[in-house]
């Protein structure tokens, strides 16, 4: 019960980056952090601990280095939770899905995101703008909030 008050009142994010160009990651965080958009005003705080995690968002294309570090990372985020998938490189493997290997494989990607973890909301570009991210957060709520 208390659990579910306190995520009325607040919701901690944690970004998972997991390969690529960044160009999400500085999306994702200026989303939260830059003083014009300012997700922290409507209590949106960003976490490096996914034990305080509600929302698990992952950027970058899923290299075979990051997989098992996500799926502990995923398990370690307490139910219920959501996941946002930001960036053609988390939704499809962006252009690191086709370097070696036959077209669409890669030998050094296992990714997308939904391959490796759940994925609730998914959130497109290259890089997507804030307003997008914002809103692929916004979307996962009602599952974090209400379990649903």
């Amino acid at each position: 019960m208390v659990k579910k008050h306190a995520r009325k009142k607040c919701i901690h994010i944690m970004v998972a980056y997991t390969g690529g160009c960044n160009g999400c990651d500085i999306e994702v965080v200026n989303c939260v952090l830059s003083p014009f958009y300012d997700a922290e005003q409507y209590n949106v705080l960003l976490t490096w601990n996914p034990r305080e995690a509600d929302i698990l968002v992952v950027s970058g294309c899923v290299t075979k280095v990051m997989t098992e570090p996500l799926k502990k990372i995923y398990e370690a985020i307490p139910e219920p939770k959501a996941v946002v998938a930001v960036g053609c490189c988390a939704l499809m493997g962006g252009v690191y899905g086709n370097i070696g290997g036959d077209l669409g494989t890669s030998d050094w990607i296992d990714g997308p995101v939904e391959n490796i973890i759940p994925v609730d909301v998914k959130v497109p570009g290259c890089p997507p703008r804030p307003e997008d991210v914002i809103q692929g957060i916004v979307q996962a709520l009602p599952k974090v909030i209400n379990g649903d």
